[in-house]
């Protein structure tokens, strides 16, 4: 059975949420601090959290950064505010999903339904379909370049690990965006290219002088063979 942790200082939406997730099967566990949040963590991990962005203690945002250091767990924002570049910024520090209040419980319950649908293992990368300068390490999400273990968030690993699996091929931006786990839907093809920015720093400082992500204009990335 997953278990959710939800952090939230309003009780009444608490409240809601809880019922509408235990509905559904998921066991629970309800927090009003963002750091009591951050030291459960750590010690009873739970499989997502729920997230509000304005909490008496610090911010969600602050919270997911922290958060960040030392757990990939998936993230989903609660929040009043529905401008875009708060869900952008939302996304690009290592959110899964951004929910503006006012919200149907049944639609969050929904959507960590489809999220922890989108963790579940995918298919190993056979190893002969892999360039000979990557190692890729499905079952413990670990990819080394040139004998050196990547340091690679979940979503940088699931990105990296399509390009890998069709060497030379070119997957569009909403085709990346489903292998990291994002909905094509959600609209956020710009955060592929932050996450592939980051990926490009990563594999240069193992080799400065190569560049095996290309990009293609209007197309999307691929990754080179050798």
């Amino acid at each position: 059975m997953p278990t959710i942790l939800l952090v939230e200082d309003e009780a009444s939406i608490a409240d809601t949420l809880i019922y509408a997730l235990q509905s559904e099967g998921y066991s629970t566990h309800w927090l009003t601090l963002a750091g009591e949040a951050l030291a459960y963590q750590q010690t009873t991990p739970a499989d997502l959290l729920i997230l509000d962005v304005g909490l008496p203690d610090m911010t969600g945002f602050e919270a997911c950064k922290q958060l960040r250091r030392f757990s990939e767990v998936p993230v989903i924002f609660l929040t009043a505010r529905n401008a875009e570049i708060d869900r952008v910024v939302g996304l690009e520090i290592g959110a899964d999903d951004y929910v503006t209040k006012p919200f149907s419980p049944r639609e969050v319950a929904a959507r960590v339904k489809a999220i922890l649908k989108r963790m579940q293992p995918r298919a190993v990368l056979p190893a002969a379909l892999a360039p000979a300068v990557f190692a890729v390490d499905a079952e413990r999400f670990q990819i080394h370049y040139h004998g050196q273990l990547l340091s690679l968030t979940r979503h940088e690993f699931r990105l990296l690990h399509t390009l890998l699996a069709q060497p030379q091929r070119v997957f569009s931006r909403e085709q990346l965006l489903d292998a990291a786990g994002v909905p094509a839907e959600a609209g956020y093809e710009r955060n592929i290219d932050s996450h592939i920015k980051s990926l490009r720093a990563k594999l240069r400082q193992v080799l400065a002088t190569a560049e095996p992500i290309q990009t293609h204009r209007g197309l999307g990335y691929s990754i080179k063979a050798d």
